[in-house]
């Protein structure tokens, strides 16, 4: 059984970088054809795909957020990171990591595992 679990600093200040790290047991972030993304739901709104990072090392964004995204790894702690510059009160939401074989879904059911979310906030 895969298992994801998030961390990070629960309050950020505005234009400041947000740092969450998805830690993986139970499997490997370099498993063929799994893609390990980062999704995020505001308060009262939908699921919201960030971005992605394959097997591979290769990183994938969703263009309203490239700018400001950045999703890395370290194989040798079997982790990956999410990093969203110049975050806004906007930005404040669940943010979860998941894992699957579909790149960009914004559904539950696109995701084999997933964490149970990390709150932020964006606040001064």
């Amino acid at each position: 059984q895969v298992q994801l679990q998030e961390s990070g600093p629960g309050l950020v200040k505005p234009s400041q970088t947000l740092s969450l790290t998805c830690t993986v047991s139970g499997g490997s972030i370099t498993t063929t054809y799994y893609y390990w993304s980062w999704i995020r739901q505001p308060p009262g709104k939908g699921l919201e795909w960030m971005g992605a990072i394959s097997s591979t090392g290769s990183a994938f964004y969703s263009p309203s957020l490239k700018s400001r995204t950045s999703i890395s790894r370290d194989t040798s702690k079997n982790q990956f990171t999410l990093q969203l510059s110049s975050v806004t009160p906007e930005d404040t939401a669940m943010y979860y990591c998941l894992t699957g074989q579909r790149l960009g879904g914004s559904s539950w059911s696109d995701y084999a595992y997933w964490g149970q979310g990390t709150q932020v906030t964006v606040s001064s």
